[in-house]
């Protein structure tokens, strides 16, 4: 089965993340610059007008297809990968995909997902093709 990786990061993790997935072997993935916050709130600043409230911080949101049987690596990858320890650092949402096809090949499911040289490559689990 394949999963949907949506992982919410800091923006100035997101070298580390996507270095830290390229090492473990994802090769595909998709970057979106978002706004949003979390349980704190946003953060408080002060300046010369005085002190206000920023609530909608910016954020990385990091989207990856991949198969189940590599999930926990890559989440373990990015956990690592984007940790300061300090609130914000991020949220990671796993969801169910039902259907993969490349447009080009007409590719479906785990075909449409593999890449040369990706995780499943890497450790020897490709897929064969029938001739």
């Amino acid at each position: 089965m394949l999963k949907k990786i949506e992982a919410i990061i800091r923006e100035d993790k997101v070298n580390d993340v996507k270095d830290a997935l390229i090492e473990i072997g994802i090769v595909g993935l998709n970057i979106f610059e978002i706004r949003g916050h979390g349980r704190q709130g946003g953060i408080k600043l002060s300046g010369r007008a005085g002190t206000y409230m920023v609530d909608m911080l910016p954020k990385i949101q990091v989207n990856i297809i991949l198969s189940e049987r590599n999930l926990e690596e890559t989440i373990q990858a990015i956990c690592k990968s984007a940790y300061t320890g300090e609130p914000g650092d991020g949220l990671i949402f796993v969801y169910p995909v039902e259907e993969v096809i490349r447009i080009r090949t007409r590719e479906r499911g785990q075909d449409a997902v593999m890449y040369p040289g990706d995780i499943d490559e890497r450790k020897g689990r490709g897929y064969a093709k029938e001739a």
